[in-house]
């Protein structure tokens, strides 16, 4: 069996740090705001895939995976960044993993779709742990170059996964086998670059700018209430909003007695 396509992503909250105490609005509303496509995205697939609503504008052409990449890549983008505002990033990483092996175990168990192995969640956890090891190399020369060195690298190497390979036990990598199949796929190759080369251009902003502000004074105000909220939980609405939405489809789709 091949592997999925990879599904959508979520991205780490933002927090103070280094670099200030104020949480910066801004991106947790831009957050939110890809949360609320991400759960729009779920929804047309549950209906279209779980509960057999015909829905051909998602399941034919291109339009999927195009809906899927910009939530997914922007998602990526943006924790990247996240590692300049992170109290602690090998906490970070902690988080990540534990929780997703919570859904490992929570999907295997439900059996509704396909068990998530080595899905969003896991590439986080492995992407941050990439980039404690590789941050001195990012710190101690221009991160500029590495940035775009990294995304020319995702883009180089982004259809890796989609090709079935003979050897088994690197799907982690982005190498799966024949046997392998997860209903939300994401390897450290190729999207671990294109987390890294969020870090790295958020490091290069925060050289540009060590002399002022950090960033413009509005982005310290700018919010949406209800979607800002989300975006300021994104992990916590990540791990909620699946099971919330098959019950809402449930109830739906229940037969009238």
């Amino acid at each position: 069996m091949t592997p999925r396509k990879p599904d959508t992503a979520v991205a780490a909250e933002s927090s103070p740090s280094e670099h200030g105490s104020k949480r910066i609005k801004a991106f947790d509303t831009f957050r939110g705001l890809l949360l609320i496509s991400m759960m729009c995205f779920h929804a047309a697939y549950d209906a279209a895939y779980l509960y057999d609503i015909p829905l051909p504008w998602f399941t034919c052409g291109p339009f999927q995976d195009i809906w899927r990449s910009s939530i997914s890549w922007s998602f990526l983008l943006l924790a990247g960044w996240m590692t300049i505002h992170s109290r602690s990033n090998i906490k970070r990483a902690a988080q990540y993993a534990v929780a997703s092996i919570a859904i490992y175990i929570v999907t295997s168990v439900a059996s509704v779709d396909s068990p998530i192995s080595f899905g969003i969640i896991f590439c986080m956890a492995a992407s941050t742990l990439a980039y404690i090891a590789l941050k001195p190399a990012i710190c101690s020369r221009d991160p500029l170059p590495v940035g775009f060195l990294a995304l020319g690298l995702f883009l180089l190497l982004k259809h890796i996964p989609d090709t079935i390979y003979s050897i088994s036990g690197l799907e982690w990598l982005g190498f799966p086998s024949e046997r392998f199949y997860s209903g939300d796929y994401y390897p450290i190759i190729p999207y671990t670059f294109l987390y890294i080369a969020g870090a790295s251009f958020a490091r290069a902003w925060s050289n540009a700018h060590a002399q002022g502000d950090l960033y413009p004074a509005g982005m310290y105000r700018w919010h949406l209430p209800i979607v800002t909220w989300l975006g300021s939980h994104s992990l916590a609405v990540y791990l909620v909003h699946q099971p919330l939405l098959l019950l809402l489809f449930t109830l739906a789709t229940y037969p009238a007695v």
